[in-house]
């Protein structure tokens, strides 16, 4: 370190620059210094928070929500949270949420939720080349179920929570963190429990959740995406009967042919091209980053009416259409009882994805008008729970943007729909915005999300683990002041 004398004090203005320059040096490398420690060592503890969970099983099957939720109930405890701000709710065996609070002593705005699932799908030991309950670090990616979907979020929100107490963070807004379980199946014991039930504890202005990220091609950041809507999930079941008979004396009416032709009908139709605020901005945000050709395909996209050139460019690409359209495919189907029977029974699901603003009813005649056949009844498998899009407010979106640049510089934040759903969309159902962000930047050519040897890039951990971090903290100071702690 800089040895400086006192004597420099007083060799009047010739050497005072140079003094406080020096000074100014001084100060900087013990903050950095500092800051490399702090680094470390949140670090540090944010592995070994994911470690607990990514080794805790929480499939539905056998696996424990409440496990897991009581873990990091404890972790919070022990970093000074007051027991009445930290909730573990327990709505059935094995399930359970943690709903916890970092209180502002003068809100001046509405809280915020950090929303994570503590749930996993199933995952066969024998599918995977490792064990898939035992956190394994190898060639710069960590591997464990759950690593991307979703244990990697909710241990950066924990991680970052004890931070931000240890520190003594003073936040102008209330800092909720909610993990949850039965996101990824199961009887209905996260969000829409906690909304139904303790709708108190977990009300807000807006929530941070899974559903967007970083996309990354060949090892390139390319943007990091803001999931502000969802596609509708609704499911139909086709069902036609008959009495049967002996397969040696074929009927012309018969159940499988029946249905097979109504399905035939079904694939063969296309749902119109509708935008929302939330698409189009994803087609405006992405052409820079984008080839020539597809760009001009996007521009005629988001023309009124759009070009049928363009729109046929996008409907090649699955990912694309299903971000264009409605679209419904068949997922099931079970017929017959025996080879030597005629069919008493043929059955088909429908699975659709309805886009945001439409009515689920709609699709439904549209299915029955494509069918066309009465003798083939459609019913909802479940009811639908449509959410509006979340809006892109510059609250929100200001933020992202401005953390996004300074980390990745180049990189564009881009609005995006996802075309599957998450537990946000029962809080966009209660009228409370959602907004998927993680910062956590992944391979769009390796997806392992539910998959097998699933894995998340150590760097991309990390990386959201300082981005979450600097979000929260903006979101949650003062319009004029900096997230607390030094930077770099």
């Amino acid at each position: 370190m800089l040895q400086l004398d006192a004597h420099l004090f007083r060799e009047g203005p010739t050497l005072r620059p140079m003094v406080y320059t020096a000074l100014a040096v001084v100060s900087s490398l013990s903050a950095l210094a500092a800051y490399g420690d702090e680094s470390a060592a949140h670090q540090a503890l944010a592995f070994d928070v994911f470690k607990e969970l990514i080794e805790t099983n929480t499939t539905h099957s056998t696996g424990d929500t409440a496990l897991a939720a009581q873990k990091m109930a404890d972790r919070l405890l022990a970093a000074g949270y007051p027991k009445e701000d930290v909730h573990v709710l327990v709505n059935a065996p094995r399930k359970g949420n943690l709903v916890a609070r970092l209180r502002s002593p003068e809100p001046v705005r509405g809280p915020i939720v950090l929303l994570a699932h503590l749930d996993v799908v199933e995952a066969n030991p024998e599918d995977w080349s490792i064990d898939p309950f035992t956190l394994l670090e190898r060639d710069g990616y960590y591997y464990g179920r759950g690593t991307l979907d979703d244990k990697d979020e909710a241990a950066i929100y924990v991680a970052n929570m004890i931070r931000m107490k240890r520190e003594g963070y003073v936040p102008n807004r209330d800092i909720i963190l909610a993990l949850t379980a039965d996101e990824e199946g199961g009887p209905d014991n996260g969000v829409k429990f906690l909304l139904a039930h303790h709708r108190d504890l977990v009300d807000a202005d807006f929530v941070l959740n899974e559903g967007g990220g970083g996309v990354m091609l060949d090892g390139v950041r390319v943007s990091n995406n803001v999931q502000a809507a969802e596609k509708v999930y609704q499911s139909y079941r086709l069902e036609i009967t008959d009495s049967g008979g002996h397969s040696s004396r074929p009927k012309a009416f018969n159940p499988i042919y029946e249905l097979a032709g109504a399905l035939t009908r079904i694939a063969a139709y296309e749902f119109p091209v509708s935008l929302n605020e939330t698409t189009r901005a994803f087609f405006m945000e992405s052409m820079p980053g984008w080839p020539p050709a597809q760009t001009q395909a996007a521009k005629g996209l988001l023309m009124e009416p759009p070009l049928q050139t363009s729109i046929a460019y996008f409907a090649s690409t699955p990912a694309f259409n299903a971000l264009i359209r409605t679209t419904c495919v068949a997922t099931q189907l079970e017929a017959g009882h025996a080879e030597n029977a005629l069919p008493q029974r043929a059955d088909a699901t429908i699975n659709c994805r309805i886009l945001p603003g439409v009515p689920p009813g709609t699709v439904k005649q549209k299915l029955i008008e494509l069918i066309a056949n009465d003798k083939i009844a459609v019913t909802e498998v479940e009811p639908a729970t449509p959410s509006d899009p979340s809006p892109l407010t510059r609250e929100v979106m200001d933020p992202i943007r401005d953390i996004t640049s300074a980390m990745w510089p180049g990189v564009h934040v881009v609005p995006a729909m996802s075309t599957g759903a998450t537990d946000g969309l029962f809080f966009r159902n209660a009228g409370i915005p959602v907004y998927g962000v993680s910062g956590v930047f992944s391979d769009a050519n390796d997806s392992r999300t539910h998959g097998r040897d699933e894995r998340i890039l150590k760097q991309s951990f990390y990386d959201g683990l300082e981005f979450l971090d600097r979000l929260v903290r903006t979101l949650s100071s003062p319009a004029d002041a900096m997230p607390a702690g030094p930077k770099l």
